[in-house]
């Protein structure tokens, strides 16, 4: 069966001439013109990837991410943001809101459809259990390839499929700095340009989860200049934490 590709927006042009493109890489296609259309029939068809215009009417694609996120049905579904909307903040505010990856318009076409293929690969519409079915671990943490979690100092943390690749990423090289090219062609699974906002708001996405205190982070380092490091204790080191912190609180 074909992946089916969702595209919402109103400028019928762009509509066309992504809708045309998509299907001519053997993609099936539907459209739709505003946000209330949009989220509708992304509920009706549950299709394997959404493409969200933000400027639409109705309701913008900000509040349509939002909303399909809360729901069940729509929560797990990749959406790549495909705008006319190119500032840093608009980038933010896309990725806050729940998207996975974010294309500025004008774009190219080939640069559109390896988007596309990158984001159905690295999500469960290509089976992401089997890209790491081994089950990693060091100190308080371990990845649940399968059901997409974390075990973090013994509670079980949900993590999204960005954010599991992510910190996948940098728990295969707890201790190390991690360039952000590297994490970016791993995660991403493509080059992009060298604005790593991208990286950025998912790491703070993590730290809102991981840390104690997301912003004096203890675990997830920023290396200014370098890239990113997961720095974690080892068993013997929680161990020992454990113990002074039960004997701390022993009358």
């Amino acid at each position: 069966m074909k992946p089916r590709i969702l595209v919402i927006d109103d400028d019928a042009a762009i509509a066309e001439l992504v809708a045309i493109n998509l299907e001519m890489a053997g993609y099936d296609v539907n459209c739709a013109e505003d946000g209330v259309k949009g989220q509708a029939l992304a509920v009706q068809i549950l299709p394997d990837l959404i493409m969200l215009d933000l400027m639409l009417p109705r309701v913008d694609g900000f509040t349509v991410c939002q909303r399909l996120r809360r729901d069940e049905r729509t929560a797990d579904i990749p959406v790549l943001m495909l705008t006319a909307l190119a500032q840093t903040q608009d980038k933010v505010d896309g990725f806050n809101a729940g998207a996975d990856d974010y294309l500025t318009k004008p774009f190219e076409v080939e640069e559109m459809l390896a988007r596309v293929r990158a984001l159905l690969r690295r999500t469960d519409r290509i089976p992401q259990a089997a890209k790491h079915s081994e089950i990693l671990s060091y100190g308080p943490l371990t990845l649940i390839p399968e059901r997409f979690e974390a075990v973090w100092f013994g509670g079980t943390v949900k993590l999204t499929h960005l954010e599991f690749e992510l910190l996948h990423c940098l728990l295969q090289r707890h201790g190390q700095t991690v360039p952000p090219g590297q994490i970016l062609t791993e995660v991403w699974g493509y080059d992009p340009d060298d604005d790593i906002e991208t990286i950025r708001v998912h790491v703070r996405h993590l730290r809102t989860k991981l840390e104690p205190d997301p912003r004096h982070p203890r675990y997830i380092k920023t290396v200014y200049g370098a890239g990113y490091c997961l720095e974690l204790p080892s068993d013997s080191e929680v161990a020992a934490e454990a113990a002074a912190t039960a004997t701390q609180g022993s009358p």
